[in-house]
């Protein structure tokens, strides 16, 4: 896509904050002076068996791009996809039902939505939000300086394919569950008081594709503490066992086409350098601080049970984009 998308002509409509030109997380519209719409899509095909659970995660994830934008979620139109047989109906009345249970969690509401027929199936939302204009948190505004937090744990994608290969403990799959269960609604609000320069959410693209967007689009580097950066239970183990994800490796294989973009450091494990291309469903997080904030969010971030950890620095632009320590 963005190989499609740098083809487009560029758009000239003044109120057009954040369009598709860059690699932030939604598109901010303004509205009015103090006011503005972020809007995202996000829809994908079952990753637990439980189809109550799956429609949660769904929603999770398709709210977590607004929170990463620094809005709050109002509206969201339903994205069905599902064999169209007449049958297990049932099956998709509790996508649909989990995924409401989520929005209305969030204060979202669902007006509407849209359906196909699809032998695979597909579940997701589009998904309306308010922000101040003055208040987005674009993905392309990291300060030098600035410390780097992370609000959840990695390691769902490996775990769900460890669970698709029935070698997942029900330790590690409850975790992972959890984790993707758990709205970034309270990392985002806890976090606004504070001098956030710049956030993205940890989907596919995994925490080094994530934080690469970040830094190359606010011509920074990070520097990344691997041993600050927590892990879902068992994920290394998993990650030892090569239970590894294709969008796992096609996130090295991207990484690898781009001259001086990571460089671990020799003490880093190998299975830590894989689990950083883990690509996340309905992740955490990643929030580039002013250091003089960074101790009072992390406090307050805790205060409300997020999971968050100091996980680097950014410094100025140099060779290597991202160096893992």
């Amino acid at each position: 896509m963005d190989s499609v998308l740098a083809k487009l002509p560029k758009q000239t409509d003044p109120n057009v904050l954040i369009g598709f030109d860059t690699a932030d997380d939604a598109g901010v519209y303004r509205l009015t002076p103090d006011l503005a719409l972020v809007q995202t899509v996000d829809f994908f095909t079952p990753i637990v068996d439980d189809p109550y659970t799956f429609g949660q995660i769904a929603a999770a994830n398709a709210l977590s791009d607004v929170y990463a934008m620094g809005g709050r979620p109002i509206s969201a139109l339903s994205i069905v996809g599902f064999p169209n047989t007449g049958r297990d109906v049932e099956i998709l009345e509790r996508i649909v039902e989990g995924g409401l249970s989520k929005m209305q969690e969030a204060g979202c509401a669902v007006i509407g939505g849209h359906s196909i027929g699809d032998e695979e199936i597909k579940f997701g939302y589009a998904v309306t939000g308010l922000v101040s204009p003055a208040r987005v948190w674009s993905n392309a505004a990291a300060r030098p300086g600035d410390r780097l937090l992370l609000t959840k744990r990695i390691g769902t994608g490996v775990i769900s394919t460890a669970l698709k290969q029935n070698r997942a403990s029900e330790t590690a799959v409850e975790a992972a569950v959890e984790s993707m269960l758990t709205l970034n609604r309270a990392a985002s609000e806890a976090a606004m008081p504070f001098q956030v320069h710049s956030a993205t959410d940890i989907t596919g693209f995994g925490l080094l594709g994530h934080a690469r967007e970040m830094a190359a689009g606010s011509r920074v580097s990070f520097v990344i503490d691997s041993a600050a950066v927590e892990f879902l239970p068992e994920a290394p183990e998993y990650a030892r066992a090569g239970l590894i994800p294709g969008g796992l490796e096609r996130n090295i294989e991207f990484i690898e086409l781009i001259a001086g973009c990571v460089e671990f450091s020799n003490g880093v494990p190998e299975e830590v350098r894989t689990l950083l291309f883990d690509p996340q469903t309905s992740g955490g997080l990643l929030l580039s601080v002013a250091p003089e904030d960074a101790p009072k969010l992390l406090s307050a971030l805790r205060e409300r049970n997020v999971p968050a950890r100091e996980i680097g620095e950014v410094v100025e632009k140099t060779k290597p984009l991202i160096f893992v320590r």
